[in-house]
Parts: C-alpha cells; sequence; structure tokens
C-alpha cells in the first residue's frame, strides 16, 4: 500500500481546518512533521489536493473527490480497532442538532447512548438547521437532526418524528385567548427565528401567502430569548410546542389558535451519502427512533 492511514488523517485534518498548522494541531503533531505527510502523500501520486491561497490550503476537485473515500476509510478502520479491541457496538459520535432538538431531545439521547459502554462517546454540537447540513456536507458531523426539509444531491434525508408548531402570546395580549383569522395574523407584531433556521422555515411554511405582509419586529438566534421576549410582552411568536409546552402550562405564555393554517412538521436525520454507516452510528439512530416511539 502506498499510502499510510496517518497520511490520510493528515489530509482529513487539512481539509477540515484548510491550515496545515491547525491540522497539526488537532493531530498533536508539529507543523512539519504534518507538512511532510502532506507533501509526501501528494508527491507519491503525483496530484496536487490543495491549492495554496497564501496560508490556506483550498481543497480542490482532486482533494474532494479523494475526500469521500478517505472518509469512509477511516471509519471502517475506526470499526476494525473497536472490533479487535471488543468494543464493536461503541465509538465516537460526532452528533449536530437545531436548537429545538439540542435543547429538549437530543441531550436526552446522548444519555442513553453513553451509557451503552464506558468508551461510548459523543460531541453534540447545536446550531441552526443551514448550519448543521454544511458540517454534515463537510464531514465534520456524522449525523445531523434538523428541523426544516432540506434538499441536497449529496445528503441522505430521512424523516424521524413529527412535530408541531404553536403560536405563544402573553397572557394578557389583546388577542389573548382568540382564534386568529388571517386578517389577525398580520395585524400581529412576530418576534422570530433567524433565516436559515428550520423553526423560521416551519413559520413562514404554515402561514405562507401572508408572508411579505407580516410584521417581523424582532429576530433572535434562540428560542429562550424568544420566549422571554414573548412573555415580556413585546410580540408573539410561532415555536415548537416541545419549547413552550412548561411556559404554558405556568402560565406565562397562552396559545393562539389558527385553525385554517397547519402547523404540523417533521423532524429529520440527514447524513451524507458517501458516509458509511457505522454500528456506532447505526445505535443512535435506534434510540432516536425509540425516543419518538415513547
Amino acid at each position: 500500500m502506498r499510502y499510510t492511514l496517518r497520511q490520510i488523517e493528515v489530509f482529513l485534518a487539512t481539509a477540515n481546518h484548510q491550515n496545515i498548522t491547525a491540522a497539526a494541531a488537532d493531530l498533536n503533531m508539529s507543523q512539519s512533521a504534518a507538512s511532510s505527510s502532506l507533501k509526501d502523500l501528494e508527491s507519491q501520486f503525483d496530484t496536487q489536493l490543495f491549492d495554496r491561497v497564501g496560508k490556506r490550503l483550498q481543497i480542490n476537485a482532486n482533494g474532494q473527490q479523494l475526500r469521500q473515500h478517505a472518509e469512509n476509510l477511516m471509519a471502517c478502520a475506526s470499526q476494525l480497532e473497536n472490533q479487535l479491541a471488543g468494543q464493536a457496538d461503541i465509538g465516537l459520535l460526532h452528533v449536530g442538532a437545531t436548537l429545538t432538538i439540542g435543547n429538549y431531545l437530543a441531550v436526552p439521547i446522548a444519555a442513553q447512548y453513553m451509557q451503552q459502554g464506558g468508551q461510548a462517546e459523543i460531541k453534540l454540537n447545536v446550531a441552526n438547521t443551514e448550519s448543521i447540513v454544511n458540517q454534515v456536507l463537510n464531514y465534520e458531523l456524522d449525523i445531523g437532526l434538523i428541523e426544516g426539509e432540506y434538499n441536497h444531491p449529496q445528503l441522505n434525508i430521512s424523516q424521524w418524528q413529527p412535530d408541531k408548531m404553536v403560536i405563544v402570546a402573553h397572557p394578557e395580549h389583546r388577542f389573548a385567548n382568540q382564534v386568529l383569522d388571517d386578517q389577525k395574523l398580520i395585524e400581529l407584531d412576530w418576534i422570530s427565528r433567524e433565516l436559515g433556521s428550520g423553526t423560521r422555515q416551519a413559520f413562514e411554511h404554515a402561514l405562507h401567502g401572508l408572508v411579505p405582509q407580516l410584521k417581523v419586529k424582532m429576530e433572535l438566534q434562540h428560542t429562550e430569548a424568544i420566549k422571554r421576549a414573548v412573555e415580556s410582552n413585546l410580540g408573539v411568536a410561532c415555536l415548537s410546542e416541545l419549547a413552550v409546552r412548561d411556559a404554558i402550562k405556568r402560565g406565562s405564555l397562552c396559545q393562539l389558535k389558527a385553525p385554517q393554517r397547519n402547523f404540523e412538521r417533521n423532524f429529520y436525520f440527514v447524513t451524507h451519502k458517501q458516509k458509511t454507516i457505522s454500528v456506532s452510528l447505526n445505535n443512535w439512530i435506534e434510540l432516536c427512533r425509540a425516543q419518538a416511539s415513547t
């Protein structure tokens, strides 16, 4: 074999960081050793995998093509290592989750995953849908748990579980406990998640045809911040029922109903089509599906 797994590790780390110094630090190597490893890999096969742009290394078409196979190779190598160590059913997972899923669903599932064995580890990254999808595309995550529908030729998207969005307001809001027609929806002052989030996508989908007329007074990146703003009577919001259930029960928020609008949506799994589904990843997916059925 004309290459080593260490060379492949250096290549992938460099592709992720676009900088050899950062790649070396990630692998606990010296900068010179990492640079030599990458140069040796390129020279052995007489191919250039990166374009040198100042101090940055921008992966080129050759590198992108190799990256897919390299990720699968390292996943298989990791599985083999676990198998040899008698730990085929456990391993480190990089999971991404959108804010609602991360805050209200993913942490308990992560706890269950880690209880499967002493070596089971998980790194959970919480961000909006667009960020999670980009990290899956960039092989930085093994799987993403997202709130919005997303289509991309390099991704597998599969349904996980249903969710419902609800409109919430301060209990003393002028429309509290009223049924909202479309005219009242237009009159409301809305507090919304930012563009690129699954919650914002679901909100606009539910109110399709009205979006250009809606008064979005404030955009916030965190669901909890939106809840605080609504509890201060600064406006109304459309959020996952998961996020507002407790606040409605204790009376700090009330639900406004618009029966002519469909607020149903789904949560999804997203994985890269070129990424091997390891035993560990399959275990994670099974845990997620079991949670959805309870």
